[in-house]
């Protein structure tokens, strides 16, 4: 951690060596246990950035001591910091409204839960965990950092948020050992699925828990019988008074809702209808019933709001960065956004990819700054941004088309559109 520099020493504030080698070498326990989930709870949004400082206060400083601030600019510039993006508010809303009911409700014997699904990098683990993160804190202040109704002189742990990620093979013996595992609880290897199941109800009622993130359920695979036992075993413990907060990519695809597909006129998964509602009359299944789905999605840079959604991320990352010859609007500015729209297709974890990589080429390479010509060297995989459902990317521009610095700058109000770039004024002329 930094603070801001006063005018005599620039790098007044900056972590000793010692320090920095231990934000950057003590590494983090894994969230899958209450220590690493309270580690991560703890200490987000803690790393404040270097302090800034110009190229000729860099170059009047100290060798040794410039080291150590390239160093810790190394590790500002790789680590930006989670915000809040349209998507991530999104979810963030549905998961707090859930929370606030389910942890209110006194006599309803099942706790709807809610499942977030997204594509590879659109940051669905980073937004709930993040918002379950804040739960957290506030439940705990709210019951003085003590769980409710416990015993006087017991002493317990209190975790109103577990995390656990999906196993790679599933089974309901194999869910029951990793939930129980983020308590370090001890199994009998002789302990049968009903037993599991209960010590993993008492555990969950031990500890106060309130929210069970389950991470990567798209591991699942409908066709196995194993698998299906699971899905039945996560319904069972909407029951114990606790939301689940399931995620994974592209949830309706993987059969958790049935077979779905992507309708880019509304916007909206539509499930087509079951063959039990010829029978039956059936219109959803229990999953579709116990959990409500949201879609993350990318950037998308169509309507003014959302250019201005893009572009105010940018700013925020652009104000993280630390590099000697930045300029305000280095991101922002001329045709930049519209570059990285294009580069990333809008998904927030090839952006923030491409621009880590990107600051850590222009320190290594002495140009310190980031524009068109450096991205330009840094390699995305494209099928990254394959899967996601079909939206205009605005066209590649040859290299003489792109801005030099006495070029006339486009209106930030500039949209993409199957005929190409168009202003404001040129839609409603």
């Amino acid at each position: 951690m930094t603070r801001t520099p006063s005018h005599g020493d620039p790098l007044e504030g900056l972590p000793s060596r010692a320090r920095i080698a231990e934000l950057i070498l003590g590494g983090h326990p894994p969230r899958d246990t209450y220590v690493g989930w309270q580690s991560y709870r703890s200490r987000r949004g803690l790393l404040l950035p270097a302090p800034a400082i110009s190229p000729q206060q860099w170059r009047s400083t100290p060798e040794s001591r410039r080291a150590d601030y390239d160093l810790f600019r190394h590790l500002t510039n790789a680590n930006l910091p989670l915000q809040d993006t349209p998507m991530h508010d999104k979810v963030g809303r549905l998961i707090r409204r859930r929370l606030r009911g389910n942890t209110m409700k006194q006599d309803d014997p099942t706790r709807a839960g809610v499942m977030v699904s997204g594509w590879g990098n659109y940051g669905k683990t980073a937004s709930v965990c993040s918002t379950a993160a804040v739960f957290e804190d506030h439940w705990l202040q709210m019951h003085s950092y003590l769980i409710p109704g416990t015993l006087p002189g017991t002493r317990d742990i209190h975790a109103p948020v577990v995390y656990v990620s999906t196993p790679v093979t599933a089974t309901p013996k194999s869910l029951c050992a990793s939930i129980l595992g983020f308590f370090r609880a001890e199994i009998r290897k002789s302990a049968t699925l009903p037993e599991l199941v209960r010590q993993v109800a008492d555990s969950l009622h031990d500890h106060g828990v309130k929210a069970m993130i389950l991470d990567d359920v798209s591991r699942l695979r409908m066709h196995r019988a194993d698998d299906q036992d699971v899905l039945d075993l996560i319904r069972a413990f909407m029951s114990l008074d606790v939301t689940l907060i399931l995620t994974a990519v592209n949830i309706p695809g993987i059969g958790l809702l049935r077979e779905s597909k992507w309708n880019k006129k509304s916007r909206q998964w539509e499930m087509p209808p079951l063959e039990s509602t010829r029978i039956h009359g059936l219109e959803i299944t229990q999953t579709e019933h116990r959990f409500e789905l949201i879609e993350l999605e990318r950037f998308r840079y169509t309507t003014p709001k959302q250019i201005q959604a893009f572009v105010n991320h940018l700013d925020g990352i652009e104000q993280h960065l630390r590099l000697l010859n930045a300029k305000r609007g280095m991101l922002t500015d001329g045709t930049m956004p519209e570059y990285l729209i294009r580069r990333t297709g809008g998904v927030v974890g090839l952006l923030g990819r491409l621009i880590e990589d990107g600051a850590q080429e222009a320190m290594d390479s002495g140009r310190e700054v980031l524009d068109e010509e450096l991205l330009d060297e840094i390699v995305l995989r494209r099928e990254d941004m394959t899967d996601a459902p079909d939206e205009p990317i605005p066209p590649a521009r040859p290299p003489s088309a792109r801005r030099t610095s006495g070029a006339k700058r486009r209106p930030r109000n500039t949209v993409f559109d199957d005929h190409g770039p168009r202003t404001a004024e040129d839609r409603t002329g």
